[in-house]
């Protein structure tokens, strides 16, 4: 059953769901282009030294964040693994 002539009747129209692990490494990789231009910038003369520090310690902080969640992963998959049949 074709429910876009409902919502459109309705006056909504579908929406897609997000899904939060994509958004998670959507956000990472803007945090990492972040750094990488602030870091290209300073090198080049044109950034702020303050602002090259912060920007390298997020990217620290969110590869760290990722690594951390890397590996509650991975042992959750162990544990599964280790679960009798």
């Amino acid at each position: 059953m074709d429910l876009n002539p409902i919502l459109t009747g309705l006056g909504g129209t579908p929406t897609p769901k997000s899904n939060p692990a994509i958004d998670a490494v959507a956000g990472f990789t803007d945090m990492l282009r972040q750094a990488e231009t602030q870091a290209t910038a300073a090198v080049t003369g044109g950034a702020d030294p303050h602002a090259l520090v912060t920007a390298l310690a997020e990217g620290k902080l969110a590869i760290d964040t990722v690594v951390t969640v890397r590996d509650r992963v991975i042992e959750a998959y162990q544990e599964i693994l280790r679960m009798p049949v």
